[in-house]
C-alpha cells in the first residue's frame, strides 16, 4: 500500500499543531473527550476481569514456530494458575498469548490498536476492546495485569519493556514480575545494560534484577504464583495490623 492510501491514525492528528479553521470534532479539545471515553469504556469493559497477565512479543511471530509454541504453552500454564491473558490482540505472540489462553479457558482479552495497515483481532480473543491512542491502551495493560512476560520482539515490546521496569523501579506498582522470555535473545540487551548503564553507575545491579530471564513456560507460571501469594500474603498481613489498631483504638 501506497504512502497515499494510509489512513491517518489518531494519534498521528493528535501530535499535529493546532491549526486555524478547523472544525471542533478535530480539535484537541474534542479529542481529550475521544481519549476520555476510551478510559471510560476499558475501565467498564475490564472491571471484573480478576488476576490478568499481559503478554508481548512481534507481531511477526509465526504459528509453525517454536518461540509461538512456547508462548501458547506458557499462557496455557498461566491460565491454568488462575490468571486471564491480555494481550495487544494482535497476530504473532498475541495470538499465541490469546490461544493459551482459550486453552486454559479463562478470559482471553485483545486490547487492539489503530494502526496505518488494518490490525485484525485474532480469533483466541474472548473480550476485545478497539484503541485509537498507545497511551490509554498501555494503561490498561499494566492497570489489569498482575504481571508481564515478554517474548522477542521489536521497538513495541521494547517501549512496553522499559516502560514497564520503570513503572516499577519508581515505586508505581508493586509486585510486578517482569519476565522476559529466551535468554539467547535476550542476552545481549542484559549484557549491554550490565556494561554500560550499570558499569556508569546510572543504574545498579538491583534495578537490572527486576528483569527476570527464564527459558521454559513453568519457570513464567512459578514466578507469577510467588508473586501473587506474596501479595496476598502482604495484603492479609495489612489488613490483620489495621484490625488490631482499630481494635485497640
Amino acid at each position: 500500500m501506497s504512502d497515499g492510501n494510509k489512513r491517518a491514525m489518531a494519534d498521528e492528528q493528535l501530535l499535529l499543531a493546532p491549526h486555524e479553521g478547523v472544525p471542533f470534532n478535530r480539535t484537541d479539545t474534542w479529542r481529550v473527550l475521544r481519549i476520555m471515553s476510551e478510559f471510560v469504556e476499558g475501565f467498564d469493559v475490564l472491571a471484573d476481569i480478576g488476576p490478568a497477565v499481559t503478554f508481548f512479543g512481534s507481531a511477526r511471530v509465526k504459528p509453525e514456530s517454536d518461540i509461538y509454541k512456547a508462548a501458547v504453552d506458557t499462557a496455557q500454564l498461566v491460565g491454568n494458575a488462575g490468571f486471564a491473558v491480555l494481550t495487544g490482540g494482535g497476530p504473532g505472540i498475541m495470538e499465541a498469548g490469546n490461544q493459551g489462553g482459550c486453552l486454559a479457558g479463562v478470559e482471553s482479552v485483545g486490547l487492539n490498536i489503530e494502526l496505518p495497515f488494518e490490525q485484525h483481532v485474532n480469533p483466541y480473543v474472548t473480550r476485545s476492546l478497539e484503541f485509537r491512542y498507545f497511551f490509554v491502551r498501555k494503561t490498561l495493560l499494566v492497570k489489569y495485569a498482575n504481571a508481564f512476560v515478554f517474548f522477542p520482539g521489536g521497538f513495541g515490546t521494547l517501549d512496553e519493556l522499559f516502560e514497564a521496569v520503570t513503572l516499577v523501579q519508581t515505586g508505581k506498582v508493586h509486585n510486578f514480575p517482569i519476565i522476559l522470555y529466551g535468554s539467547a535473545y535476550w542476552q545481549g540487551l542484559i549484557a549491554w545494560l550490565r556494561s554500560a548503564p550499570v558499569a556508569e553507575r546510572m543504574l545498579t545491579e538491583a534495578e537490572l534484577a527486576l528483569l527476570q530471564v527464564v527459558d521454559t513456560p513453568a519457570a513464567v507460571r512459578d514466578i507469577i504464583v510467588a508473586a501473587a501469594d506474596e501479595r496476598a500474603a502482604s495484603e492479609a498481613a495489612a489488613l490483620s495490623a489495621l484490625m488490631a489498631a482499630t481494635r485497640r483504638a
